[in-house]
């Protein structure tokens, strides 16, 4: 957990949301200055902290609507810190909670230097990174509703389709399936966006690789030189990244990639993991389990380092191992601009 400890004459907690802001602002000596809800709108926000604009930063709760208020403080150079709701929540909880209180909660914690922070993401690659986020939701759908077409088949008691639904011909030949035409509407249905996804998917791809040789040309080439790390899998571990010097060292990158797991002791005893998942990227985790996978289809050296590691433990853990690895190889990657060097990675 990092907190904000930067030091300000005014510190402004505005608890946000989509259609108004509760803003509260208090001095170096925790006076309150000024506390009043306003709309949603970059106009009267500027107006009402006008005064105390010669050293003010402000901070907000990362929720869904905070991009606008961090481009207006970049537009009109504020100082500006994304809190991590989470943690937020532990540490400012209390028995009374409405949008005035938690004003000025926000504005204590940054004041006390208790702040935690998340990380902003910057507004050149922002609209890149929730693109592709949409495309893998909407990957994720279609293989729901590739899962629908084989449930029914065995619904019906028909022999399995063993055809490529990624294929035009193959999607055609499901509609002549079934007699009864309300079933065989259910499966056409299926077949329908899937051919949807399928057309607009692909134009998506093609746009997100120009976006990343555009913003992250060295990122993209460096990681598409890991075996088994392809275009979708290239693009992930770039925009969930960002810049790779926002990570101090190697295990806060790979805690932040949920590569390891957190070791609860108390009173000199160890209690298992805890907190996995707080502080961490899900779309990290996924994409080096997916290359780790990935990276061992039809590598002989890499199923041998398997091998080594599933004599000292489970299975699964000797896959999560090796993530953990291939997170460490790719922090480096990055950081040095290095290509991937397989014959380092499997003897070091």
């Amino acid at each position: 957990m990092n907190f904000y400890n930067s030091t300000h004459r005014h510190y402004c907690g505005i608890d946000l949301h989509a259609r108004s802001l509760y803003v509260c602002i208090m001095d170096q000596q925790g006076e309150t200055l000024l506390h009043k809800e306003i709309p949603a709108k970059p106009e009267p926000l500027l107006h009402l902290i006008e005064p105390y604009l010669d050293d003010l930063v402000i901070g907000v709760e990362c929720m869904h609507c905070w991009y606008w208020i961090a481009d207006f403080c970049e537009d009109q150079g504020i100082a500006f810190i994304l809190g991590h709701a989470l943690y937020m929540k532990a540490i400012h909880g209390g028995k009374t909670k409405n949008d005035r209180v938690d004003s000025y909660k926000i504005a204590a914690l940054i004041r006390g230097g208790n702040f935690p922070l998340a990380y902003a993401y910057p507004r050149s690659m922002r609209a890149t990174r929730d693109l592709l986020r949409r495309r893998t939701g909407l990957v994720r759908h279609g293989a729901d509703l590739k899962a629908h077409v084989v449930n029914t088949t065995s619904q019906y008691n028909l022999p399995p389709n063993k055809v490529n639904l990624k294929n035009v011909s193959a999607r055609e030949q499901l509609g002549r399936t079934f007699d009864d035409p309300l079933v065989q509407r259910n499966i056409d249905l299926d077949m329908a966006v899937l051919e949807c996804y399928h057309r607009e998917l692909s134009q998506v791809e093609w746009l997100l690789e120009k976006q990343a040789k555009k913003h992250q040309p060295t990122y993209y080439h460096l990681l598409t030189t890991i075996p088994g790390v392809g275009r979708i899998l290239a693009l992930t571990i770039l925009y969930e990244v960002g810049d790779i010097r926002r990570f101090e060292s190697v295990q806060k990158f790979a805690s932040y990639s949920r590569l390891i797991k957190c070791k609860a002791e108390s009173a000199g005893k160890t209690y298992g993991t805890q907190g996995n998942k707080i502080g961490g990227n899900a779309h990290l985790k996924w994409a080096f389990s997916e290359a780790t996978v990935l990276y061992l289809r039809g590598n002989p050296g890499a199923q041998k380092l398997l091998q080594r590691l599933q004599k000292r433990m489970s299975k699964a853990k000797a896959l999560s191992a090796l993530a953990h690895k291939l997170g460490r190889a790719v922090y480096f990657m990055l950081k040095n601009e290095k290509v991937f060097d397989e014959q380092r990675f499997l003897t070091s």
